[in-house]
């Protein structure tokens, strides 16, 4: 008599939210890719304007790459990230947080310039390409208000801010937007992305998705590099 055996499987059982292992796995990958991007900028004696594009471009496939590191390491589905829809009602009121954080932003570095005396421009490459003509201002439109932000906000907020939600609002919000402004360097950038990664962290824990600080994100970032174009076309 034939006997057959039932072949049990079990389940893989996967977390539920990011922890440390997609920590560790998303920040090492973007800090890899990161000093790869540096290093090919370094070498690659771009214009400037194409070089604010290019970096754009790559800042977004930083971030991009370091979340599909953490991502795929063990969850492997994308709403534990806060990947998820958002009410539209949230993301119209992103637009107004977007404002307030450009707002709070160049107040933010007017007063880290004027405590420090660190007056360098290191966005000069972005604003170069912003201010190149329509279709570098394109360009960076899609890059750098969009797809920059998507990035950033899938790794910072969607795993990093996430993960440390375990630990309460304070050191979820505080600490993910410490880190975030840390990897823009110590310059006059470093206040504008704390300010816009804690409004970003705050909005993840109110609305459970990353979709607002996108918003945010891309409005400040707009803001950031319109506004300075237009005041000099205005002036000359």
């Amino acid at each position: 008599m034939n006997q057959s055996t039932a072949i049990v499987t079990t389940p893989v059982e996967r977390p539920a939210r990011p922890g440390w292992p997609e920590i560790i796995a998303g920040l090492a990958a973007y800090a890899v890719l990161y000093a790869a991007v540096i290093v090919y900028l370094y070498h690659a004696a771009l214009p400037a304007s194409v070089e604010g594009i290019v970096g754009f471009a790559l800042s977004a496939a930083i971030g991009l790459g370091a979340f599909a590191v953490a991502a795929l390491l063990r969850i492997r589905r994308l709403a534990p990230f806060g990947v998820r829809r958002a009410s539209l009602r949230s993301l119209v009121a992103a637009i107004g947080f977007g404002i307030l954080a450009w707002l709070l932003s160049a107040l933010a570095s007017g007063l880290y310039q004027a405590f420090t005396g660190d007056h360098q421009n290191i966005q000069a490459g972005y604003q170069a390409a912003a201010s190149g003509g329509l279709l570098t201002y394109l360009l960076s439109a899609v890059f750098g208000f969009v797809a920059t932000p998507i990035g950033e906000e899938f790794i910072f907020r969607g795993v990093l801010a996430n993960a440390l939600g375990r630990y309460g609002a304070w050191i979820s919000v505080l600490v993910s937007a410490a880190v975030f402004a840390l990897v823009h360097g110590l310059n006059p950038v470093l206040p504008v992305a704390f300010v816009v990664g804690a409004i970003n962290a705050v909005l993840l824990r109110r609305t459970g998705s990353v979709w607002p600080g996108v918003v945010v994100h891309g409005v400040n970032n707009a803001l950031a590099m319109t506004v300075p174009v237009i005041v000099a076309l205005a002036s000359s």
